[in-house]
């Protein structure tokens, strides 16, 4: 049910749901345990992730069938998930499958759904391999389950580590936690997990960022005081990190959401300075004042478009954080559908928006100050073309990025995270610096 929920059939007036939200409410009317839940979470969010190479296991054996109803389809590219991808009972597999295309179909579907899988444990077809396709866009697309739209974009991006990438994106994302360093430093936190049985190591690009593995992401904040610390990729921490904020500062937060950057530059203040927090949505912007407040840290939140002036012509700020809305391909190995929900135009049309916010901002930015320009996308339209515009139009330059980070900088001098490489999620970070 999970992945119709996802996925809900042509015509169908089913509302369409995220695979953690599907998922949370099924486990919940179920009333699953964690076993069950755990493997439920294997099941579905491997089934949508999996999709497109699923899809090329089955077509020997469905065909051509047309008219093959979705749900017994989604039924199949659940069992072949299980029986390609896990270490199952086989039998038990194609028996539980088997009952559940009859529950949802019939008698006739049920005997389908038997024949196909017994077709497939018989004959099972071989993993993808390069000689099999015509380009490598098709392989790549296939053999890591990926539209062909965003296979390309990479293949422009990272060149000769494109199949690495596709690679890692299917792998499970590495969980991490941000410290709030006003009321311990990092090592007092990891001390405090270790009690509790919670693995740590610390990044090694981000000072207030610990890594942990990602079964102990939930249980790490179970039982926290809020504010102590959060759930935060290291990805997403690093933007922070390059901006540099120090006591005594005035600071700009723009689209701040929830809070997490907001959170991270309140606490490098350590109480002296000033933050002003931009944020559109009202629901978040409810989030961010509880969050705040929870952490102790001190920051005037503006509510409304920041495209828009809202702010008063002659606010200067010390430095600027844009994290701007984007496609967001670079988390798609965090977010089992996104892969198939977003769009090769997505990032043309954010683009807009990213310029009229880097235009909006530049003013705000004092003589010598720095504005950090940060998006969880890799594709060069929302990353390299909007800074490249920006710079001729403005007088502002590229800044000195810390030394940390020279392992991923590109030709340029921006920092690039692969998606998927050592669990981090895909991200762009610039940091301009106004000329005097």
């Amino acid at each position: 049910m999970t992945v119709r929920d996802v996925f809900p059939p042509p015509g169908s007036n089913q509302p369409e749901r995220g695979a953690q939200e599907a998922l949370e409410y099924r486990a919940r009317k179920a009333q699953l345990d964690a076993r069950d839940r755990a493997f439920a979470t294997q099941l579905a969010y491997g089934a949508i992730k999996m999709r497109r190479t699923i899809d090329w296991y089955l077509a020997p054996f469905i065909g051509g069938r047309a008219n093959l109803p979705v749900v017994v389809h989604e039924v199949l590219r659940l069992a072949v998930f299980e029986l390609v991808y896990t270490t199952p009972d086989v039998h038990a597999t194609v028996f539980e499958f088997v009952n559940l295309a009859k529950k949802y179909g019939h008698r006739g579907l049920a005997n389908l759904a038997n024949a196909v899988l017994r077709s497939f444990l018989r004959e099972p077809p071989p993993q993808p391999v390069r000689e099999l396709f015509e380009s490598d866009e098709e392989y790549y697309g296939v053999r890591y389950s990926l539209p062909a739209w965003i296979v390309r974009q990479w293949s422009v991006t990272f060149g000769g580590r494109l199949e690495e990438v596709c690679a890692a994106v299917n792998d499970p994302p590495q969980a991490a936690l941000t410290v709030n360093t006003l009321r311990m430093d990092r090592e007092a936190a990891a001390r405090l997990l270790e009690e509790r049985e919670i693995a740590t190591h610390p990044s090694r690009f981000v000072p207030d960022s610990l890594l942990l593995d990602r079964a102990a992401g939930p249980r790490a904040l179970e039982g926290e005081v809020p504010g102590d610390f959060w759930q935060q990729s290291e990805s997403s921490a690093m933007p922070v990190e390059v901006l540099q904020p120090h006591p005594g500062e005035s600071l700009l937060d723009v689209c701040s959401g929830r809070g997490n950057k907001a959170l991270q530059m309140g606490a490098r203040l350590a109480g002296d300075g000033s933050m002003i927090c931009i944020e559109n949505d009202p629901r978040r912007t409810a989030t961010l004042q509880r969050r705040l407040e929870a952490a102790g840290v001190v920051a005037g939140i503006v509510e409304g478009d920041a495209t828009r002036e809202l702010l008063l012509p002659a606010q200067r700020f010390d430095r600027v954080l844009i994290d701007a809305p984007c496609s967001g391909v670079g988390v798609i190995g965090r977010h089992p559908e996104a892969r198939w929900k977003k769009r090769s135009s997505d990032g043309e049309r954010l683009a807009i928006t990213q310029r009229a916010l880097l235009e909006r901002l530049a003013a705000h930015v004092h003589e010598g100050g720095a504005l950090v320009y940060a998006v969880c996308s890799t594709d060069p339209r929302e990353t390299t073309e909007v800074i490249d515009w920006f710079l001729m139009k403005e007088n502002f330059e590229r800044g000195l990025i810390p030394a940390a980070f020279e392992p991923l900088l590109t030709d340029a001098g921006d920092v690039l995270v692969p998606p998927g490489i050592e669990g981090r999620d895909g991200f762009f970070i610039a940091r301009l610096e106004r000329r005097t």
